[in-house]
């Protein structure tokens, strides 16, 4: 079937959101294994610069709309608390493993969103989808059995630094679902501010928790203050345009393209750390790459050869919307 300009366009517009969200995503690791090399430990902090921007701007959009919440507040603390603590564990890996190992392993991020959206959702999923997923998890286990070996993938200990990432994405994939819900259903703005309110609160308290020693530690310079500032921009871009993405294409599209951040992790590490690439990395890179694209060409296919698009409510949010309907019963907006 021919496209139409528009539909082409649509699709071009998508793929080139995709790779800025892509871009956005390299620049940010970058940054913070950048700041792990000099020493500081403070995910926490970094990730607090982040949320206090998206407080700000889209705050103050939100407080010039003077908009009701169409979300009751509570729910955007949970998904702010998630999205806190998911930042805080992949930060934290760059301590211990490299920045390749780390946005390798965040391509866990799909079978997590998988799991999560069965169990919650309901979504249905036909075999070819899970062949994906399978590979895509194949693919992502010989980054562990790569880094267990003597010409792992760097770092002072790897094998922690990749469980770190693999629970960090645990929550990216909660907070994946929840956004797109959110984007497709709700607004955007509402959800960018409270997630950045929310964020910077709960960042606050944990900060004075367990990050003060780290933080009162941080021998601040020229540097130190550009990188921080490079990642809180770097992330602050990624929130901005990941909603577009999630509304435009979903949660499929939207990891394929972050994809592409992982061929720049490794560019990365050759010309700047001046690194080997062990040839495990490569095999899992083309794995994960197989098991995201036979995940996405079946993504929307049901077993009755019907898309997602065939409904005006897709199956996807189906459950989420009838549970949601009592709990939000008497605090949505009029």
């Amino acid at each position: 079937m021919n496209m139409e300009k528009e539909e082409i366009w649509r699709l071009v517009l998508v793929l080139f959101l995709g790779q800025l969200v892509s871009f956005f995503l390299a620049a940010a690791s970058f940054a913070s294994s950048l700041i792990a090399e000099l020493g500081t430990d403070t995910p926490l902090t970094q990730s607090f610069f982040t949320y206090l921007s998206l407080s700000l701007v889209y705050g103050a959009v939100f407080l010039y709309r003077r908009q009701k919440l169409l979300v009751a507040w509570y729910w955007y603390f949970v998904l702010a608390f998630v999205d806190v603590q998911g930042n805080y564990l992949v930060i934290k890996a760059f301590q211990y493993s490299s920045i390749t190992s780390i946005t390798l392993l965040d391509c866990w991020n799909i079978p997590w969103v998988i799991i999560l959206t069965w169990l919650v959702l309901g979504t249905k999923y036909n075999p070819w989808q899970f062949l994906g997923a399978a590979v895509c998890v194949l693919g992502l286990g010989l980054v562990l059995l790569s880094d267990s070996g003597v010409s792992g993938g760097g770092g002072t200990k790897p094998i922690i630094g990749d469980i770190l990432v693999i629970a960090g994405t645990f929550c990216y994939a909660f907070s994946n679902v929840s956004e797109e819900y959110c984007v497709k259903k709700k607004d955007r703005v509402e959800l960018l501010t409270m997630l950045g309110v929310f964020g910077v609160l709960v960042t606050a308290c944990e900060i004075s928790i367990i990050e003060r020693k780290d933080l009162e530690s941080v021998k601040w310079s020229a540097t130190m203050i550009s990188l921080f500032l490079g990642f809180a921009a770097s992330t602050f871009l990624f929130y901005t345009v990941v909603p577009f993405v999630l509304k435009m294409s979903g949660a499929t599209l939207f990891n394929l393209s972050l994809l592409t951040s992982d061929m720049w992790a490794v560019v990365i590490r050759i010309f700047f750390y001046h690194q080997q690439v062990d040839w495990m990395y490569y095999l899992a890179f083309v794995l994960a790459a197989i098991g995201l694209i036979i995940y996405s060409v079946h993504d929307n296919k049901k077993t009755d050869g019907t898309t997602n698009e065939d409904e005006p409510d897709s199956l996807q949010y189906e459950r989420l919307a009838e549970e949601s309907s009592a709990a939000y019963n008497g605090v949505l907006a009029a």
